[in-house]
Order: structure tokens, then C-alpha cells, then sequence
């Protein structure tokens, strides 16, 4: 226990007056109470000078006795510290100049064993300071372990509400993409599957813009299908004219990687920084069909990129499939609708067909009328000319009837060389008139076998119309057979119109 220079004298309570008694006593019973405190406590005098401490001062500032006495300037008692590594320059003379300034202060400290001790000043009434010092190492490391252990609860909260975020963008995402396969699914032909295609990609990835490309039957080119956005649709495509096609799996053009452009991306208005995007190859059941190229707003940041480009590559698998499935569905319809030799539709197609005709014109008391004709004396001119000649004629016939009929007509192939159309809404003048245009047509091809040219054949018309010549569908083929007969009888090569009712 330290008492300014009066302890250091020697002087005891017998040779002392009663007052100085009992002033000794009340400072005896003040350094009683600061020894017994768990902090260390020192008092500057107004001009800078140790004047009292405690003994616990030496224990928690780990000093040794030599280091603090009675009159010790403070500037050199902070000079010590430096030295021993606990403060710095800089905070000295911040600390000297919180003392001139006459107001409280505090700060840590570390010792150099590594505990931290704060340091508290208050001002004294005679311009003086007292000085505590607390060990508070315990107390700092549970603030620090607590803030650490705050700061990974809340790096685990930002995780499971990234999580949460993740997992419920995918469910949205497979919500999203069931709905597109729904209806994909439903599609009866390429047209209503680009239609979606183009509504639904607009929608789930707003802001993008692209074109949907499909191997043409050569397989030389990529036709144009659809586009959504403002995109400027190619007519056509080479195959090698896109990475992804050459590479066999989709392709990102980033502007800030490493990346090519794709050449049928730089054949496009481009603005002057090139747009990421992303080429993904149509593909199912291990053939390459077509190509999707989408791309995407410069404004998205990266993350958004990296997400959409992600779904935008799960759409195209999906949209693969729907394309595959169509062109099956197409591809096996007309194998069973179509005749394999002409492309026309074949006699049950047609037949379903004037079925169906017949109960509309029945419901709404329309018309209709039909053609049957064949190729005069084609018998003979197989025998003279052979076979693979014949079946040039006859895809020959079948051309020039695509170029007539529109859509909604009905070409057939009747079987043989006989063929037959069904004109819907046609009054039996329209018809004839069509079976004269048609005979017209073909009379005047010329078909080139090897290096010859083939004789020219002509067709026998025969026309017939509902209800004039029949209420039923073998009534209106009968009546049109007929006539047909009648323009072989009068020398082939003409049109005659059925002039009797059957049934």
C-alpha cells in the first residue's frame, strides 16, 4: 500500500497529533479500499507526477516496483510503455493530449502477454487525474467470440435465405417449364408449337431476343421459324456458321471472357459491344434438329446472366423434345395420310375427308364438288417406257396439282394413276373449270428420262358435285367415274361433267 511521500517518511500514529491521527487513519482505510479493488489505480497530479497507487496496479499493468514510485513524471511512465510495446507514438501523444484537454477518457490496451487492459481517465477537482486499470481479456474475448459467432449466424441466415430464395426460384422454374411442356404437348403442328415457343420465352425471360432455327429436309441449311423480341430472323443459316452446331453442345458468348462470335451472329445489326448470348442445339433422341439462339439485356447483372442463361438452356431441352415429337407425329401422319410416291394424300385420307365434307355441306346446305381423272393410256406407256418412267409422269401430275390447289383442297392419289380432288365451297362450273385448268397444266409438261425427254401424257376429267349428283360418298365417286368414262369415250384428253344422280 502506497501513500505519497508521508508513508515513505516513516511516520507512525504515536508520534502524530489527534488530528493527524485521524487524517492517517482515513487515508489508511482509502488505501485499504483501493488495494482490496480488482482494478489498478494511479493518480496524476495536475503538473504530470505519479501521487498515489495501488498495489494492484503492479499485477494487472504487469509492471515490476522500479517501474512506478511516488513523483514519476507521466511522460516518462508512457515512454516505458512504448517501450514495452503496449503503445504506440501516436497514441501517446493522443493520450497526453487527452489529459490537457481536461476532459474523461478511455481506451484499450495490450500487453505484451497478450491481455487486454482498459484504460479509464476521469479528472479530479485540483486538476489532477485518477486512472483505473481493468483487466478486461475475458470480457473482450466473449464480445469478440460473440461477434463472431453473431456474424456466422447471420452469414447463415444470408445462406438459408439464399437457399430459400434458390429453392423457391426453382420450384418457380420447374412450375414454369411443366406449364411450357403442358403446352408443347398439346401442339398439333410446328406452327402452334413456334407460337408458344415465341410467347412463353418472351415471358420467361424477359428482356431477351432470339430466333429458333430448324434443319431444312437437306440438311444443308437452317430455315428461319420463329423470332420474339426485336431480333432480325435469317431466312437461312449454314450449319458451321454457329459454335455450338460445330461443338455439339450449347454455346455462351461473354464479353468479358475469352469467346468467339458465332458468324451468323456478326452477319446481324450488332450494337458496339457485342451482347452475351447463347446458342443451345436443338437435340432429341440423339439428332440435331434445329438451334436455339437467345439473346440477353446488357443491363442484367451478372448473377441475373448467369441465371437466365441456366433456364434459358433448360427451356431448350424441353422445346427439343416438343419439336422432336411433332416432327414424329408430322412424319407418321404422313406416312399414313400421304402417298409415298406423290406426297399427295392417299384414298383413306380422302376418304375421311369427303366423309367429313359431306356431313358439313349436310348441316350447313353447302356444296362441294370432285375430280377423278387418270393418265390416258398409261398402262401402255409403262410397258413401252417402263416403270421408274411411269412413276416420273406421275409425280410429275402431282407437282402441277400442288401448284394449283390450295390449302383446304384436297389432291389426292387414288391409287394407281388415278387421282382425285376434293374442292370444298366449289359450285360444279368452279370445278370444271379447275379439271380443265388441270388438264390444261399437265398436257404440257415435258418430263426428262436420262437423256430423253418423255412422250406426252394427258389426263381424262370427270366431274361431279353434291347434291346434284349424289348424297352419299360412293353416289358422288360413282357419278364422277362416270364422267370420267365419258371423256375416255370421247377421245380422252378432256373434261366432262357427271349428268345423272346416283343413289
Amino acid at each position: 500500500m502506497i501513500w505519497g511521500p508521508v508513508l515513505a517518511n516513516g511516520i507512525t500514529l504515536q508520534n502524530v497529533s489527534a488530528e493527524a491521527q485521524s487524517q492517517l487513519l482515513d487515508s489508511e482505510l482509502a488505501m485499504n479500499i483501493l488495494n482490496s479493488m480488482e482494478q489498478g489505480v494511479l493518480v496524476w497530479s495536475d503538473d504530470a507526477r505519479c501521487t498515489m497507487y495501488n498495489d494492484r496496479v503492479f499485477a494487472v499493468m504487469e509492471l515490476a516496483r522500479d517501474e512506478l514510485y511516488p513523483g514519476r513524471r507521466r511522460r516518462d511512465f508512457l515512454k516505458s510503455a512504448i517501450a514495452r510495446g503496449e503503445l504506440s507514438q501516436e497514441r501517446v501523444e493522443q493520450v497526453e493530449a487527452y489529459f490537457a484537454s481536461g476532459a474523461p477518457f478511455e481506451f484499450d490496451r495490450t500487453l505484451p502477454s497478450g491481455r487486454v487492459i482498459a484504460t479509464n481517465a476521469r479528472p479530479l477537482p485540483d486538476g489532477g487525474h485518477v486512472v483505473t486499470f481493468t483487466d478486461v481479456s475475458q470480457a473482450r474475448r466473449a464480445a469478440a467470440d460473440l461477434a463472431e459467432a453473431k456474424k456466422r449466424a447471420e452469414t447463415a441466415e444470408v445462406q438459408a435465405l439464399d437457399a430459400l430464395q434458390d429453392t423457391r426460384a426453382h420450384q418457380q422454374e420447374a412450375k414454369l417449364l411443366a406449364e411450357l411442356d403442358e403446352w408443347l404437348q398439346c401442339c398439333k403442328s410446328l406452327e402452334e408449337l413456334f407460337e408458344i415457343v415465341v410467347i412463353f420465352i418472351s415471358k420467361l425471360l424477359p428482356g431477351s431476343v432470339g430466333e429458333l432455327y430448324l434443319y431444312s429436309n437437306s440438311r444443308d441449311v437452317l430455315d428461319g421459324a420463329c423470332d420474339w423480341g426485336s431480333s432480325a430472323l435469317h431466312d437461312h443459316i449454314a450449319p458451321d456458321s454457329c459454335w455450338a452446331l460445330r461443338r455439339g453442345r450449347h454455346y455462351r458468348y461473354d464479353n468479358q471472357e475469352i469467346s468467339f462470335p458465332c458468324r451468323h451472329v456478326k452477319d446481324q445489326p450488332q450494337p458496339e459491344e457485342m451482347q452475351d448470348y447463347l446458342c443451345i442445339p436443338i437435340v432429341a433422341h440423339g439428332d440435331t434438329v434445329g438451334l436455339l439462339h437467345i439473346r440477353f439485356d446488357a443491363n442484367d447483372d451478372r448473377k441475373a446472366l448467369d441465371a437466365a442463361q441456366h433456364f434459358a438452356v433448360q427451356c431448350g431441352e424441353h422445346i427439343s423434345l416438343a419439336i422432336a415429337n411433332v416432327k414424329l407425329r408430322d412424319e407418321l401422319h404422313d406416312q399414313s395420310t400421304r402417298d409415298p410416291l406423290t406426297g399427295l394424300y392417299n384414298r383413306r385420307y380422302f376418304l375421311e375427308a369427303l366423309r367429313t365434307e359431306l356431313t358439313m355441306a349436310r348441316r350447313k346446305n353447302g356444296k362441294f364438288s370432285i375430280l377423278s381423272f387418270d393418265a390416258d393410256k398409261f398402262k401402255a406407256f409403262n410397258d413401252n417406257h417402263g416403270h421408274d418412267a411411269g412413276d416420273m409422269v406421275l409425280r410429275a401430275i402431282a407437282e402441277r396439282m400442288y401448284d394449283q390447289f390450295s390449302e383446304g383442297q384436297i389432291p389426292c392419289r387414288f391409287g394407281g394413276e388415278e387421282f382425285t380432288v376434293l374442292l370444298p365451297g366449289a359450285t360444279l362450273e368452279e370445278a370444271r373449270k379447275a379439271g380443265e385448268t388441270l388438264r390444261t397444266a399437265v398436257e404440257d409438261v415435258q418430263v426428262r428420262y436420262g437423256s430423253d425427254i418423255l412422250p406426252r401424257v394427258t389426263i381424262s376429267v370427270g366431274v361431279a358435285a353434291y347434291p346434284d349428283h349424289g348424297a352419299l360418298p360412293q353416289d358422288l365417286l360413282s357419278a364422277a367415274d362416270d364422267a370420267l368414262y365419258r371423256s375416255k369415250d370421247d377421245g380422252r384428253n378432256c373434261v366432262n361433267v357427271a349428268t345423272s344422280r346416283h343413289g
